[in-house]
């Protein structure tokens, strides 16, 4: 994946955004650390969708709206931002989809409607799995090596990817997360076919305007922060420690959300905005 040709990104801005100015150099080390800042510095948020617009995927539209404009978004906003910085920074990126699995029913096929990508650092020999964009307690916030089995251990967080069967000519893989009951939850599931952004297009299209999309019909933002992680679905706020602990609040009425969204996910709204509760 490239950027966009009219509009290379500012990795510099980017950089500084994330909390990680400076140069860097493509390495592993570097990946993760570029993933974990991403992940911990811009929050997840559909409040375009609920307030009627499909968010826009050109490059220019997302440095102004996630860099400059320090506000969130939705899972191809940030992954394609993130792909971006990434090859800017000297890896090889592959986007791919996949379709999200947690909280399916048993036998049902859903639709692949999340973007992820394959990142290759020059000299490795094996690539990572990286995704800053599922937007929950339990996605990632390093990226995995792509082995069947691999593990990986980020704060409170474990996850691991394994290969499932299937009848399709492509190997299928999962990324699976460990739960506090001490089981494996399956989070999405997806092949390594190649996805470009005319197809990212398609998807972010119907996840922001079909009638039935959860994205276009209530308020979801997400924030992890050093020690807990952050959910408002709706007027409901959730704060989940890392140690387990939870704190649910209901909030008054829509000027207390526009308050908390400024002050616990960093996302400064006009004072009329009306968000459905």
């Amino acid at each position: 994946m490239t950027s966009d040709r009219a509009h290379p990104l500012d990795l510099d801005a980017y950089l500084t955004r994330i909390g990680l100015p400076g140069a860097h150099r493509p390495t592993a080390e570097v990946l993760r650390a570029v993933h974990r800042a991403h992940a911990l510095a811009i929050p997840f948020e559909n409040l375009d969708p609920v307030l009627g617009s499909a968010p826009s995927l050109a490059l220019a539209d997302l440095e102004a709206k996630l860099v400059r404009g320090r506000r969130g978004g939705y899972c191809f906003e940030h992954n394609t931002l993130f792909a971006a910085a990434l090859t800017a920074l000297g890896f090889r990126v592959t986007t791919l989809g996949a379709r999200v699995v947690l909280g399916a029913a048993p036998g049902a096929v859903r639709p692949r409607t999340h973007m992820l990508m394959t990142v290759a650092v020059p000299g490795g020999s094996t690539p990572y799995l990286a995704d800053v964009g599922f937007g929950s307690s339990s996605g990632l916030l390093e990226p995995i090596p792509l082995v069947a089995g691999a593990e990986s251990h980020a704060g409170p967080r474990h996850h691991r990817l394994v290969t499932t069967p299937h009848d399709g000519p492509l190997e299928r893989w999962e990324l699976q997360a460990y739960t506090a009951e001490g089981t494996w939850e399956s989070l999405y599931a997806f092949t390594l076919e190649p996805f470009e952004a005319p197809d990212f297009e398609v998807m972010n299209w119907h996840i922001a305007t079909h009638p039935r999309s959860p994205f276009r019909t209530g308020v979801h933002v997400q924030r992890t922060v050093p020690g807990a992680h952050l959910s408002l679905a709706g007027r409901t706020l959730t704060v989940t420690a890392d140690d387990g602990g939870r704190e649910v609040r209901e909030l008054a009425d829509g000027d207390e959300v526009l308050r908390v969204l400024a002050a616990e996910f960093g996302i400064h709204l006009p004072s009329d905005t009306w968000l459905p509760g």
